[in-house]
Parts: structure tokens; C-alpha cells; sequence
């Protein structure tokens, strides 16, 4: 028997995806460097950059809340929670936390009971695996936004799996020690376990109750469905029709089968839900060409060569050559036929997309926005949408030294017809940050600044299937792994985390926006618009907060982090509709609770002040895992947040004797850990964090 190349667990949490931004653009950390001398950057001198940032003036974007979102900013009415490594979600006194539609429930087709041994068809119908991203649509209500706080279809991505958790036969665990699945003695995968992890991927759409004794739970309705790494979509854009993604498939260009590796998410002022793409690279291999024989469009994403094995070698599934095409063979990007119409060669190019889905149709085919640009989406975040004007978005490319993006549209926004189609034509923008504080947005158009024929970009679609080339070319900022943004709903500030960078390397290779070379604990920028117009080529920025222990660390008052609020690696950001800031933490399970990451604990949820800049720790996780996706109903009361891969910190030795850290939500040893969504209650009836 053979088994898979040993995989890290890294690989399998942060989404396998190299290091493979070789360009010589700048690094952030070079900037906060030019910005902030090392002696005062954790003396106070994020405090006053923010008087400066604070001070320039915001048009209000809206009013401020009964909860004191005004002047002073929002009220945090909770004690902090302290640092825990407990295997269960600790909340503060007077809240509960109750976990719902864990991994494997069914919600659709035949309702399919959670199992061990259910069938990869089954898992179609049933919670995708490792949630992330989410939103709660209101289903009642004239306006979506202040609907229903009762009754909602709750729509959340699925990242990836974990093969060790998922797989059972007659024998037991079909796995080596390491929690890899076996081959057999064809070298090939089991074509059963291959479809279940694809259809473990993607998306739910599921609608959630208040019940009357006031726990939340899934309701059947017709609307309730899994999108996979199967489903057939769309393909919009300029990069539709183009040589770049026709396949044996789609030799028109046009569709494309899958969603990969859903991170953070989006939502559309039209109410429709965006997922992001984040690391898909890893999951393809190109049999038929070494390292440097890769397109650019493959080598530049870090899609493995004929040297190394994919993700989890789905295109090795063990499956008849007729079905093997329509499902599998396709993870092999590989020329392995005379053309392209042939073979699979430009299967990554329908991957790296914003996907945009109706949770209200579920007749609805998912659309891939090619204008928002092709790489390691982490989500999307809108800035708000204003009659007259274009529609304004930002992304974050989360890899190490890769970019921040924005899209304005081509067409100006109207409520009455507003739809997908806004995304379709407008401008992208990579960001450029400025020692002095400024920054500019650097067009990535076809025939603009060098991107052209002469310098290898032959079109609008070569640009977008090459959006991290282009960004390179034009001289972008190197950002340490840009990821969720969040736009605050009174003065339209646009933040974002930068979660960490320990490959960046000494303390000389920073910038003033990535100030710490290594920089293992991560930070929070944020950036205003000139003139207070989203759709502004230029910005002003600072940094919100310098994540970190007690000596490593600095507030927006210049203060280090304390005992009640330290953390490391931010990566979830959200803001609530009382401008509450809420924070979530992803330290890497192959570190977690060790070494100088110890004093931090298990990852954590906080919430901050955009205007005082106080945190405070809310809420704290079970073992092994990562606190990600957070959204609240219309009223505030009650709030989603999702825990994905409980558990992974269990070492190989512990797995193969069935000693798994974590047990959570079922603590029961016959069921194995399980992603699942959270809902926390205020005992008292009132606003969450108030």
C-alpha cells in the first residue's frame, strides 16, 4: 500500500498555497519601518497616527445606535473572558452559547442521517465540512436588512476537509497514521471517499428557526441546498468565452464545475451572497510539466508540478475513464491531450473567483465574477452602496507578500435594477502604500501602465486571469497576508487584517504598514478614501492595532495589549450594526498553545472600539481550532459564529489511538470533532456585546 506524500498540518490549515510572490516590489513592513522608528513603534506611536487619521474628517456614513456608536463610539457591556485552552466555547457571565448545524447534518434530498461511513452522495445533502464565512438573510420583512430577526436562511462556505475525520470502512480508519488516505495498489483513490470530500466543499444554504423555547435550529424548506465542488456554474466577466477557460468541459469558455476552498464571503447591496476562492491552487497538479515549464497562470498561483502530488490527489480516483472525466480527471491541469478543448489544461483559470449565489433561488446557477480578479480571495467587503455612484468592493489576497484590491464599477448604482451584472465591468485597483501615511489605488487595465502586449499581457481577460503578475508589474505593496476587510458603517473607514508573516524575514526587510520583519502575530490597517469617495485613487492610513503579548504589542492609544485582550493572527473582522468592531483569531494549529504562542490559548473572538480603540476579549474556543464567521440578526440579539476544525491540534500518535483533543460539539467518543455554528445568546434578552 502507498500513501499520500506527507503533508504538514499547516498545509492542510492554511491552504497548502507556497510562498510564490518573487517580484521585487516593496514590502509593507519596509514602509511602517520609513514611518515608524522601531524605538517608538510600541511607544505610542500608532496613538498618534490616529489622531492625524481621525482628524482629517469623515463624511457620517449613517447615525449612531442606541447601543452609543456615536462620538465616543460603541458600548462594550462585557466583562472580558480570560485566556482558556478548555475544550468548550467559554462566553462571558450572562450569555449562552448553544452549537447548531454541525458538519454532516442533513438539510436536504433525503435527509441523509450524520454517519461515519455516509457515502460521498450522501455528504451532498448534508453540512459541508470546516465552516467559515456566513450570513444570515431575513426571510420576513419589506426591507432584507431589518427583516425578520427570527427566521432566516443562514448561507456559509466550507474550506476544506479533514481526511483522517471523515473516512471509515469495514476495518476501520482507511488512513495512515498521519490521517492521509491510502492508495491502493493501482496508486489510486478511492473514488467514494474522493466524491465525499469534494462534496464536503462549498457552500449551505440552510434556513434556520427560532423555536419557542428559544433555541435556533434548521427547518425544511425548498430553499435548503449544497452548492459543491461539483455544481456547474458560470462563468461572467471579461475573462467568459476567452482562450484562458475553455476545456474539454466548456469548450465555449463559459462554465465551469466547482467552488474550492470557500474562506470569508461577501454580500452584495442587492442581497445576494459571494463566496470567496481562496487557496484552490493546491488542489490541482499539472502531470506534464516540471517547475518551470508551468504557464504563468499556474506558477505564479502555486498550482503543483509534475514533481510534487496535489492537495489530496482527487484526479487519481480510483473510477472508470467515462465518469472519471466528468468528475476527476479535471484536477489534472496537465496537457495531457493535442488542445485545450481536449483536455483540462486551463481548469485552474475557472478557479481564484468571487462566486456569487441567490440563497433566495434555488433554482439559481452560481456566477463567477471575473472582473473582481483571480487569486487567493479571502472575501469581499462593500463599501456602502449610494445612488449615482459606482458599486465599490475590496479584497484581500491571503498569502504571504500578496496585495490588497479594490473593484469601483463601470456602471453607477440604482436599487431599482441593481444585480450581478455591476461586477461585471468596472475597474480593479491593487493597492500602493506610502511611507507618509498616503497611498494610492493602481489600475490593473489592459493597456495602462505597461500591461500590455509588449510586456506579455495580451488582453483584459490575460490581466484578470493574471491578477497577481499584473499587481507585481505595477508596483503594489507586499502586504504579510491580507485577509478579512470590514467597512465601518459611520465613517466608511475600510479595515483590514493582516494576520501574520514569519517568512518575511529580518527586521530590515519591513514597511511602515508591515512593520515587524518576522512578523508571527499580525496587525490591523486601516485606510480612509481622499475626499470621504470610495471610488477615490488615493487614501490616507494607519494602523488600527499591533496584535501581540504584553511586550509585543500596541493599542490605537498607544498602550500594549493586557491580559483581557491580547491576541495573535487576526483574521475574521466584522462590523455589527452598533459599529462594534468584532475581531477573530486563527493561530495556526501546529503552534497553537506552544511556545511564544502559548500565553495566548486557544483562538478567540474580541471585540474593539474603531474609535477608542479598547478590546475586550469575548469569547474564547474549543481545542484546536479556529473562531471564524461571524454575522447577528437584524435586532442584534442573537448572533452566528462558526468554530471550524476542532480537534486538529491532535497529533498523529493521538489519532491512531483514538486520543483526539477535542471532542467538541458532541463529546461523544464515537464522533469525531465537528465544525459547527454557534448561537450566543444575552441571557437578559438584549444586544449581543452591548
Amino acid at each position: 500500500m502507498k500513501t499520500l506524500d506527507p503533508v504538514t498540518p499547516d498545509m492542510l490549515a492554511q491552504g497548502d498555497e507556497p510562498m510564490s510572490n518573487h517580484s521585487d516590489n516593496r514590502h509593507f513592513a519596509d514602509i511602517i519601518q520609513a514611518r515608524y522608528s522601531r524605538r517608538t513603534l510600541l511607544k505610542g506611536s500608532l496613538g498618534v497616527a490616529a489622531i492625524g487619521f481621525l482628524g482629517a474628517g469623515v463624511a457620517g456614513c449613517g447615525g449612531s445606535s442606541s447601543s452609543g456608536g456615536g462620538a465616543a463610539g460603541p458600548r462594550i457591556g462585557f466583562a472580558p473572558v480570560p485566556v482558556s485552552d478548555a475544550d468548550t466555547v467559554v462566553v462571558p457571565e450572562g450569555y449562552t452559547a448553544e452549537a447548531i448545524l454541525p458538519w454532516g447534518e442533513p438539510i436536504t434530498g433525503t435527509m441523509p442521517a450524520y454517519d461515519l461511513i455516509n457515502s460521498g452522495e450522501e455528504q451532498g445533502m448534508q453540512m459541508g465540512s470546516h465552516h467559515d464565512g456566513m450570513h444570515f438573510f431575513p426571510i420576513e420583512g419589506e426591507d432584507p436588512w431589518t427583516g425578520s430577526s427570527e427566521d432566516g436562511l443562514l448561507v456559509m462556505n466550507h474550506e476544506y476537509v479533514e481526511p483522517r475525520f471523515m473516512h471509515m470502512t469495514a476495518v476501520g480508519l482507511s488512513l495512515d497514521r498521519n490521517g492521509l488516505t491510502v492508495l491502493n495498489a493501482n496508486n489510486d483513490r478511492d473514488a467514494d471517499e474522493v466524491l465525499k470530500e469534494i462534496n464536503a466543499h462549498g457552500v449551505s444554504v440552510v434556513r434556520v428557526q427560532k423555536q419557542p423555547g428559544g433555541h435556533w435550529a434548521m427547518v425544511a424548506d425548498p430553499r435548503n441546498r449544497r452548492i459543491t465542488g461539483l455544481t456547474e456554474m458560470e462563468i461572467s466577466g471579461p475573462v467568459r468565452g476567452s482562450d484562458f477557460v475553455k476545456t474539454l468541459f466548456s469548450p465555449e469558455g463559459t462554465r465551469t464545475r466547482g467552488t474550492l476552498n470557500n474562506c470569508a464571503h461577501g454580500v452584495t447591496p442587492w442581497n445576494t451572497y459571494l463566496a470567496a476562492e481562496e487557496n484552490w491552487a493546491g488542489y490541482f497538479r499539472n502531470s506534464t510539466a516540471a517547475a518551470a515549464e508551468r504557464p504563468r497562470e499556474q506558477a505564479r498561483y502555486g498550482v503543483r508540478h509534475s514533481g510534487q502530488s496535489s492537495r489530496y490527489r482527487w484526479e487519481q480516483a480510483d473510477e472508470d475513464a467515462a465518469i472519471n472525466q466528468q468528475r476527476f480527471a479535471r484536477f489534472d491541469v496537465g496537457a495531457t491531450a493535442g488542445s485545450a478543448l481536449e483536455d483540462y489544461r486551463n481548469e485552474t483559470n475557472g478557479f481564484g473567483w468571487m462566486v456569487e449565489i441567490d440563497p433566495f433561488d434555488e433554482h439559481s446557477t452560481p456566477v463567477k465574477r471575473t472582473a473582481l480578479g483571480r487569486f487567493a480571495h479571502e472575501g469581499v467587503v462593500f463599501a456602502r452602496a449610494v445612488e449615482g455612484i459606482p458599486v465599490v468592493c475590496y479584497s484581500g489576497d491571503d498569502a504571504g507578500n500578496e496585495y490588497i484590491y479594490k473593484f469601483v464599477s463601470a456602471q453607477l448604482y440604482n436599487k431599482a435594477t441593481a444585480g450581478g451584472h455591476l461586477l461585471d465591468s468596472g475597474t480593479l485597483y491593487v493597492a500602493r502604500f506610502n511611507d507618509d501615511g498616503t497611498g494610492e489605488w493602481l489600475p490593473l487595465v489592459y493597456g495602462q501602465h505597461g500591461l500590455t502586449d509588449a510586456n506579455g499581457f495580451t488582453s483584459q481577460a490575460d490581466v484578470l486571469v493574471n491578477t497577481r503578475t499584473a499587481a507585481d508589474f505595477v508596483g503594489a505593496t507586499k502586504m504579510d497576508r491580507p485577509e478579512w476587510g470590514a467597512v465601518d458603517p459611520v465613517d466608511g473607514s475600510v479595515y483590514f487584517t493582516l494576520t501574520n508573516n514569519s517568512g518575511r524575514g529580518s527586521s530590515s526587510d519591513v514597511d511602515n504598514a508591515n512593520p515587524r520583519g518576522p512578523n508571527p502575530f499580525g496587525h490591523i490597517i486601516r485606510w480612509k478614501e481622499g475626499n470621504d469617495l470610495p471610488t477615490a485613487v488615493h487614501f490616507t492610513w494607519d494602523l488600527f492595532v499591533l496584535a501581540g503579548d504584553q511586550d509585543n504589542s500596541e493599542d490605537l492609544a498607544g498602550n500594549a495589549l493586557t491580559d483581557d485582550n491580547i491576541f495573535c493572527s487576526p483574521d475574521g473582522l466584522w462590523f455589527d450594526h452598533d459599529r462594534r468592531l468584532w475581531i477573530q483569531s486563527d493561530i495556526s494549529e501546529s503552534v497553537m498553545n506552544s511556545g511564544i504562542f502559548e500565553v495566548f490559548g486557544n483562538n478567540a473572538m474580541l471585540a474593539a472600539n474603531p474609535i477608542t480603540g479598547e478590546i475586550r476579549r469575548f469569547l474564547t474556543g474549543p481545542q484546536g481550532q479556529e473562531i471564524t464567521g461571524v454575522v447577528t440578526t437584524p435586532d442584534g440579539k442573537t448572533m452566528f459564529m462558526n468554530v471550524q476544525h476542532p480537534g486538529a491540534t491532535t497529533s498523529a500518535a493521538d489519532f491512531a489511538t483514538g486520543n483526539i483533543n477535542s471532542r467538541w460539539p458532541d463529546y461523544d467518543n464515537n464522533i469525531y470533532p465537528r465544525s459547527a455554528t454557534v448561537v450566543i445568546t444575552k441571557d437578559d434578552g438584549g444586544v449581543v456585546g452591548s
